[in-house]
């Protein structure tokens, strides 16, 4: 088992308290995947993928249907209570492995350079620290190990972008489990020093009219070989 205390301390066992949001978006998040085409997105964004992977933010658990049956284990680390019950319900069926255990992505509790793959699926939006959360992730990816990210942030024109600003600064982050939706996740990654693959921007939904969370970028990156 990789798992253990990392970093500073011993994580609480719920960093993450959001009940009412979590019921929420278990909800929205089901209803996507097929009114959205979510399911599709899920299965690019996982595609090819083998070894021992790490999903941050797992959620509700809706990626594990997902995983190629290439992947040997997947250790799904969920903040939140409530979405991380209903993970651990997806993940005995999954047809993979799947470990649903508590944590931050700011402190992951695991062994540095014990993945082959991470995943980040609408996570770096509400992770308190991004930098630092990137950081993690460089941490337990081993060298030339990948990472698959589907993340939104600021899109738009002009007025689009000063609404998201605005909205970040206001009610978003409290309705929205913390969510915001100024961030440039491709920027942070490069920031992190993580080496960029291919990607490429998508709405979600891909039609209808475009909300401030609509602008999304699916694609991979990989920790350098140092």
């Amino acid at each position: 088992m990789p798992l253990r205390s990392a970093g500073s301390g011993r994580l609480p066992s719920d960093p993450v308290h959001h009940p009412l949001f979590a019921r929420y978006y278990a909800r929205v998040s089901v209803s996507a995947e097929t009114r959205w085409g979510m399911a599709g997105v899920r299965d690019r964004l996982l595609s090819g993928l083998s070894g021992r992977v790490i999903e941050i933010g797992a959620g509700n658990g809706l990626n594990f249907a997902h995983y190629p049956r290439t992947v040997a284990e997947v250790v799904a680390i969920e903040p939140e209570r409530a979405l991380r019950q209903l993970a651990v319900e997806s993940a005995l069926r999954s047809e993979v492995p799947v470990d649903v255990v508590p944590g931050a992505a700011e402190a992951l509790p695991v062994k540095s350079e014990a993945f082959d793959a991470a995943v980040v699926s609408l996570v770096l939006c509400s992770v308190r620290d991004v930098p630092r959360a990137l950081a993690e992730i460089r941490r337990v990816l081993r060298p030339g190990g990948v990472l698959r990210f589907f993340e939104h942030g600021r899109g738009g024109g002009a007025a689009m972008r000063f609404t998201q600003r605005a909205l970040d600064r206001t009610v978003w982050p409290p309705l929205a489990g913390g969510c915001h939706l100024s961030r440039e996740p491709v920027a942070s990654l490069r920031e992190a020093g993580f080496e960029l693959g291919p990607y490429r921007r998508v709405f979600m939904p891909e039609r209808g009219p475009r909300t401030p969370a609509s602008f999304c970028v699916l694609g991979t990156a990989w920790r350098p070989v140092e």
